[in-house]
């Protein structure tokens, strides 16, 4: 039986060449796929010595049948023309034109990441809109219209890696979980992309700060599925050897004395997994790399909240407050910060009325859960006769500035 993970890791590769020789995306997939169909009908017998080779030689001649079917006499002589023989095929690295291409500027963030998982991940359509939620028919129209954006467009040279690295951002901050986790699809993505690019300090910087993140996976949730925040998770169950390449990731990053965004939240990330427990946490250090980073990427508001997090740490939570109270209210999670900070603050009310309605605006169910959980408790606490609320406030959830 044909593994299925070789044809998976197979077709991205044998994209890329179709696409670097110039074959339009949508048919150079159709092509791709019927070579795997022929693969998986003729490699039963035993699998032929350059498997590559084998499956970049059928699909070529499948989008040559193809281009021939629809193309006049002219055309077809020309094909003919720049048919390559069999044999193996060329050993360039193709991952990162097949990235620019799936990642292309004119495609929305959905659209991009969608599409890099269906040519460069392998994945099908049907497990992509497993990840997103959406049926298949929807995910398959989304796939078909990034395609059809990007018809007639010509790659034979990589795009802005920078435009690459921020969809694998996006990919990662997507979510984990099911039968398809994008965390992990991110990762091993941009671990292909730092061997095509293995001098770029930020996409060494944004590999390291994946792993330092994904490092927490296995404590993020309890036995109930509730979420369990940063400040209360058992850090024995955090995967040390993913947190040592992390931080020797970042380190050969930042000795390349080129900072970037991903570098610096790569070093938040390593600050926290380097403290032994949440009281060890070196938030005064944290707060210098978000001073960083604001100056990096002035004006984004995502990282001034999380920045007003390490001010409530080191200054106060009033102090945390004055910074969250300049941000736009339908920040995203803004609510949920300025709950936590109130009641540190000791204003338990307005601190239960923030967390409620951060609830209302949770991108998962999980997180809704934790916010209605903590606008309960200082509910009770408020209540005549409600005593203490226990181990008082869990902390902000697992984000330290990603």
């Amino acid at each position: 039986m044909i593994g299925e993970h070789l044809l998976r890791d197979l077709s991205p590769q044998v994209l890329s060449v179709l696409v670097r020789r110039g074959a339009d995306f949508a048919a150079a997939e159709d092509a791709v796929q019927d070579a795997l169909m022929e693969a998986v009908r003729r490699w039963e017998g035993g699998m032929p010595d350059e498997p590559k080779g084998w499956l970049v030689t059928v699909a070529w001649r499948k989008f040559l049948d193809a281009r021939r079917s629809a193309s006049a006499r002219a055309m077809r002589e020309v094909a003919v023309t720049h048919e390559p023989a069999p044999g193996p095929a060329g050993q360039a690295d193709d991952t990162l034109l097949l990235l620019s291409r799936c990642c292309h500027p004119a495609l929305s963030p959905a659209s991009a990441i969608a599409l890099t998982l269906r040519a460069v991940g392998g994945l099908t359509t049907a497990q992509i809109a497993r990840a997103f939620l959406v049926p298949e028919s929807t995910m398959a129209q989304r796939i078909s219209r990034a395609k059809r954006t990007l018809a007639g467009e010509r790659f034979e040279r990589p795009g802005d890696v920078r435009a690459v690295l921020r969809v694998l951002y996006l990919m990662f901050d997507h979510g984990f979980g099911g039968a398809t986790d994008l965390a992990a699809e991110a990762i091993r993505l941009t671990r292909q992309l730092t061997a095509s690019v293995p001098h770029d300090p930020e996409a060494a910087g944004l590999l390291a700060l994946m792993l330092l993140h994904h490092a927490r996976r296995a404590a993020r949730l309890d036995a109930s599925g509730d979420l369990v925040p940063l400040a209360l998770q058992d850090r024995s169950r955090w995967d040390t050897a993913m947190i040592t390449e992390g931080v020797e990731l970042l380190q050969d990053a930042l000795a390349r004395d080129a900072l970037g965004e991903y570098q610096v939240q790569a070093a938040i990330a390593a600050l926290h997994d380097d403290a032994a427990s949440a009281d060890e946490t070196d938030w005064s250090q944290i707060l210098e790399w978000y001073d960083e980073l604001v100056r990096i990427v002035p004006g984004n508001p995502v990282v001034e909240l999380n920045r007003a997090v390490a001010v409530g740490y080191v200054d106060g939570p009033l102090a945390g407050l004055r910074q969250v109270e300049k941000l736009d209210a339908g920040l995203p999670r803004r609510d949920a910060v300025a709950a936590y900070l109130h009641e540190q603050a000791g204003n338990d009310g307005e601190a239960a009325r923030l967390y409620a309605a951060a609830a209302q605006a949770a991108t998962s169910s999980a997180e809704m859960a934790h916010l209605l959980k903590q606008a309960a408790r200082l509910n009770r606490r408020a209540r005549p006769g409600g005593g203490p609320s226990g181990t008082g406030s869990d902390g902000p959830v697992d984000r330290d500035g990603s």
